[in-house]
């Protein structure tokens, strides 16, 4: 074998091998037992709006 077909299975391998880990890790994070976070704790959205023929500024 010549030094690139080497070289390309060598590289070949090692992305299988990382396509595999980062498989693995995902499932790992997928499982996990995440809980949403309380409504009581989320800040209400902030709206500004801009009134083209107005001037007055109106917040939400």
């Amino acid at each position: 074998m010549n030094r690139s077909k080497i070289v390309a299975i060598v590289t070949g391998a090692f992305s299988i091998l990382l396509a595999v880990i980062y498989l693995i890790v995902v499932q790992l994070l997928d499982y996990r037992d995440m809980k949403p976070a309380p409504i009581s704790q989320l800040d209400p959205p902030i709206i500004v709006l801009f009134l083209p023929n107005s001037q007055m500024e109106v917040k939400f």
